[in-house]
């Protein structure tokens, strides 16, 4: 009897592999919509307990990406508003959805963080087109406003608008000029900062006198006690996420690569200890995250050695293996006679 050639054996096992691998990837994509249907969490501006916790986002998390409408992602406001048809609705342990975006659309490490709330465009009107790309806000919108170079005009259809007003669902603010918010359980959803008040720095989220540049969302990342990403124009002492462009604006649906969907805990702690270049690594990977990693790994090697003596002795005791065994016998000696 020749033994089977040990390199085709390789192939064969090679091609099952990538087969598995290709089908389990296509399964997430046909569930998710997106490709690459996973993030790696990085950082621990998402983590609820430093000793991390499933549920809540930590770094080393597997999260799956999820390609939805950017209207019909859910903001904290929304989520948080006694009465609104959202009002309970959570992801990863807090009010509202949580999103993978791309810093002002510019290449880079995507942030994950949780959507506060939208800011929409109320009264609009056209603006100045004969101008220079670099003309300032009073030349394009000389009646006023601001000039939101990332929305599509009411009027004449083009992309740019003067924005007179804005509105804010899931808040009393309704055609204002500027914005501002208290997510103070009263006049908004609950909010809090995980600081004490201090200075006239409330221990709640607090929107003040902001004037967006452009409609979008303004977002934050759980553990960052309050200081959003775009900055102290939005919120006192926020320090704001910065790209090459500058500083992040309201996340507009150009720049959402999805919205964060099932985490499938430690498993991304792998890729982070071998990544290179910017990442952090394995810095704000939670301990016990590796505990589980390793006690998963170690699970995935012993049970088949444990499970399958069981399996066999079970198999040698059932009737069905029993008669198999004596008729076998009964074949023999008959062949024999």
């Amino acid at each position: 009897m020749s033994e089977e050639d040990p390199l085709k054996t390789l192939i064969r096992e090679i091609i099952l592999a990538a087969s598995m691998i290709g089908i389990l990837i296509l399964g997430l994509w046909a569930h998710t919509g997106s490709m690459p249907p996973l993030v790696v969490v990085e950082s621990s501006s998402m983590i609820h307990d430093i000793e991390g916790e499933i549920g809540s986002i930590d770094a080393g998390d597997l999260i799956l990406v999820h390609n939805q409408p950017y209207d019909s992602i859910i903001t904290f406001a929304e989520a948080s508003q006694i009465g609104s048809q959202y009002n309970g609705y959570s992801s990863h342990g807090m009010e509202g959805d949580v999103i993978i975006y791309e810093k002002n659309g510019d290449i880079g490490t995507p942030i994950i963080h949780r959507a506060i709330l939208r800011v929409e465009p109320h009264d609009t009107y056209s603006p100045s087109r004969d101008v220079d790309i670099n003309s300032s806000n009073d030349v394009y919108c000389p009646n006023g406003g601001t000039y939101d170079k990332h929305t599509t005009d009411k009027n004449d259809g083009k992309i740019g608008t003067c924005v007179v007003n804005w509105d804010v669902p899931g808040t009393n603010q309704t055609a204002v000029e500027s914005i501002t918010v208290r997510f103070d359980g009263i006049q908004a959803g609950f909010y809090d900062c995980h600081r004490p008040s201090h200075a006239n720095v409330e221990s709640f989220l607090v929107v003040w006198q902001w004037q967006p540049q452009h409609a979008g969302m303004l977002t934050l990342g759980d553990n960052n006690k309050c200081s959003v990403d775009q900055g102290s124009s939005a919120v006192n002492g926020s320090s704001g996420v910065h790209s090459q462009s500058g500083l992040v604006g309201p996340v507009t649906s150009d720049w959402v690569i999805g919205v964060a969907g099932g985490e499938l805990p430690w498993l991304g702690t792998v890729k982070l200890m071998v990544s290179g270049g910017d990442s952090p690594g394995t810095a704000y990977v939670p301990t016990s995250s590796f505990y589980w990693l390793f006690a998963l790994i170690a699970s995935v090697l012993i049970l088949p050695m444990i499970v399958e003596p069981v399996i066999k002795k079970l198999m040698q005791r059932s009737p069905e293996l029993i008669q198999a065994n004596k008729e076998s016998k009964k074949y023999l000696v008959l062949e024999e006679e």
